[in-house]
C-alpha cells in the first residue's frame, strides 16, 4: 500500500501472502434461473474463499470519507477494519515497485493542489482484473490493476484518482450517511402514518429518487473537483472524458463476453452516460483547448509494461474454451459456444439452451469411494440407480444424474492428485443435449504433465513500438491467450474503429511472453 501525502515519504507495500491453493466454490451467475437450479442441486458446498458480503466494503458512490483522520477516529478505524476485506474481495495487493513508483508520482503531483494538503492518502493497487477505483475513510484510495491496464497515460490515471480524492474533499460519505438516515426516518413515518395506501407508495418512491439524485450529484461534483485538481496539477484535463469513454467501451465488451465480475467494476457504482462525458469535457475547456496539459504517456506505459493481465496463477487460466490450473495441475474444456467465466467468486461456463457448467473441488477421506461420496447427501434429487464408478483419463471417477425444480443435472466427481473435483452440468428438462455435453466436458478433464504446467504463463501487458509496415491488424495478431484480439487491441489502446497506428507509436498488447 502506498501512503501519499504532501512532502511525505511513500511506504512501499509488502508482497501479499499466498494461502494454500484450492479450487473456488462455483456458482452460476450469468443466468438467474440456472443459479437457482444449481443451488437446489447442491445442498453442501465447500467454502474456499472468504465470506465476503457486499456490505463489507463501500464502493466509491457510497463511501464514508473524512477530510482529516484526526477529526473522526471512529471512521478512520472503520476504514482500517474494512481494508483486509477489500484485499480479500479484490485478490490482495499487487506488488510491482516500478508500477508503484509511477502511481506514487501521479498521486504526489495531485496532493500539491489538494483542497486539503494535510490529508494523507494511502493508495493500494489491487490484484484484480476488474476495472475499479474507490475511496474509504481517512484517505484510503484503491485502484485495480485492471484499471491501470485500461488507462493509456498518466493524465487518465490522475483523473480517476483525483475523482476519488474529490469524494474525500467534499465529505460525500458523511453527507450520504446523513441523507440515508433522513430517508430511513421518513420511510418509517410514512409507513406508520399512511400504511400501504397509494400516497405512502408515492412518498417512498420520491424518497428513493431523491437519494439516487443525491448520489448522481455527488459523482458529478467529484468529477468537477477531480478535473479541476488534475488540471491545476498540470495534467491534461480532457483525460477524464477520454477515460470515461474507454470505460463505456470496456463495459459494452464485458457485457457481451461475460468476462470478470461486473459487480466489482467501476461502472457498477459510478453512473456513466454521454451527458457525464459531455460535462467532463465542459469542465476541461475551462483550462483551454484540446492538447492542454501533460499526458506523460511514456512514463505511464513504462510503469505498466509487464503488468499482469487477467487471471492469476492462483486462480487458473482461461485459454479459449479450456480452463487450466497450473497450481492444481488439472484442466478441462467446454464445447464451442460456451463461455468460461473465471471470476473472483466462481469458475463457470454458460452455453446454448440455458446450459451451464460449474467446477469446484472438495476434500474427502481417501478411503471413501467416489460413488459413496455422491450418495452422501449433498445432491438433491439424486437418481440413486444412476450412480456408477468409471475411469476418466486414468483417474478414478463417479458419475450420476439428478433432477430438481425443473432442471436436469449430470454430476461427475474425479479424484486426481489427492484432490476430488466436481463437474456439474445443468440444463432445462426439455434440453436433449445434457448427456453429450457433460460427457465431452468430463472426458476432457485431465491432469497436466510437468512440462504442460511449466509452459503455462500468465498474460501480461507488453508495450511495443510500432515498426514500419505494422498495422492494427498485425499488432493485434501478436496477442496471445485472449479472444477478439482486434477488438481488445483497439479497446486497450483507445483506438476508434477507423483509427490507424504510425511507426514509432507505442501500443499495448497482451502476451504470455
Amino acid at each position: 500500500m502506498l501512503r501519499i501525502a504532501a512532502r511525505k515519504e511513500r511506504v512501499l507495500p509488502t508482497c501479499p501472502t499466498t494461502e494454500a491453493i484450492s479450487p473456488k466454490p462455483v456458482r452460476i451467475t450469468a443466468r438467474f434461473g440456472i443459479a437457482v437450479a444449481l443451488a437446489a442441486l447442491v445442498t453442501g458446498c465447500q467454502s474456499m474463499t472468504p465470506d465476503i458480503k457486499e456490505s463489507a466494503f463501500q464502493p466509491s458512490n457510497n463511501p464514508v470519507t473524512v477530510d482529516n483522520v484526526s477529526r473522526n477516529d471512529r471512521l478512520a478505524e472503520l476504514a482500517r477494519s474494512q481494508h483486509p476485506r477489500i484485499l480479500a474481495t479484490y485478490g490482495g495487493e499487487y506488488s510491482d515497485p516500478k508500477l508503484e513508483r509511477m502511481v506514487a508520482k501521479v498521486v504526489g503531483n495531485l496532493t500539491t493542489v489538494s483542497g486539503n494538503p494535510t490529508q494523507a492518502y494511502r493508495i493500494t493497487i489491487l490484484n484484480s482484473p476488474n476495472v475499479n477505483a474507490f475511496a474509504l475513510p481517512g484517505g484510503y484510495l484503491y485502484v485495480t490493476r485492471g484499471l491501470l491496464a485500461l488507462a493509456n497515460d498518466s493524465a487518465e490515471l490522475a483523473a480517476v484518482i483525483a475523482h476519488e480524492m474529490g469524494h474525500v474533499t467534499a465529505n460525500h460519505g458523511l453527507q450520504r450517511q446523513q441523507k440515508e438516515a433522513e430517508e430511513v426516518l421518513a420511510t418509517k413515518v410514512v409507513t406508520d402514518v399512511l400504511g400501504e395506501n397509494p400516497n405512502a407508495n408515492v412518498a417512498l418512491i420520491r424518497g428513493k429518487l431523491r437519494l439516487a439524485q443525491f448520489s448522481r450529484n455527488q459523482e458529478l461534483e467529484a468529477d468537477a473537483i477531480g478535473i479541476k485538481a488534475s488540471g491545476q496539477a498540470g495534467f491534461d484535463p480532457f483525460a477524464a472524458g477520454r477515460f470515461l469513454q474507454s470505460m463505456a467501451a470496456y463495459s459494452e465488451m464485458r457485457s457481451v463476453s461475460g468476462a470478470t465480475d461486473p459487480n466489482l467494476d467501476f461502472l457498477a457504482s459510478h453512473p456513466n452516460a454521454p451527458q457525464r462525458i459531455d460535462l467532463a469535457q465542459r469542465h476541461a475547456r475551462q483550462f483551454g483547448t484540446q492538447g492542454t496539459g501533460v499526458t506523460d504517456r511514456d512514463s505511464f506505459l513504462a510503469g505498466i509494461d509487464g503488468l499482469l493481465f487477467g487471471d492469476t496463477p492462483e486462480e487458473g487460466y482461461v485459454r479459449g474454451n479450456t480452463f487450466m490450473h497450473p497450481r492444481l495441475g488439472v484442466s478441462f474444456s467446454v464445447p464451442a459456444g460456451f463461455v468460461i467465466d473465471n471470476s473472483a467468486a466462481a469458475v463457470t461456463a454458460t452455453g446454448p439452451g440455458d446450459m451451464a457448467i460449474r467446477f469446484d473441488g472438495v476434500s474427502i477421506d481417501a478411503n471413501v469411494s467416489l460413488a459413496d461420496y455422491v450418495r452422501s447427501g449433498w445432491v438433491a434429487g439424486l437418481d440413486e440407480a444412476s450412480v456408477r464408478a468409471v475411469t476418466i483419463n486414468g483417474n478414478q471417477a463417479a458419475v450420476a444424474s439428478a433432477r430438481a425444480e425443473g432442471w436436469q443435472f449430470d454430476i461427475t466427481v474425479i479424484r486426481a492428485g489427492g484432490q476430488v473435483y466436481r463437474l456439474l452440468t445443468a440444463a432445462p428438462l426439455a434440453n436433449t443435449s445434457l448427456d453429450p455435453v457433460a460427457r465431452a466436458v468430463s472426458g476432457s478433464f485431465k491432469a497436466l504433465s510437468a512440462s504442460e504446467k511449466a509452459a503455462l504463463k500468465p498474460l501480461r501487458i507488453r508495450v511495443v513500438t510500432v515498426r514500419p509496415g505494422d498495422t492494427v491488424g498485425s499488432l493485434s495478431a501478436q496477442m496471445a491467450g485472449v479472444d477478439k484480439k482486434l477488438e481488445l487491441f483497439r479497446l486497450l489502446n483507445a483506438l476508434s474503429p477507423g483509427a490507424t497506428v504510425s511507426a514509432g507509436d507505442k501500443v499495448k498488447i497482451v502476451s504470455d511472453r
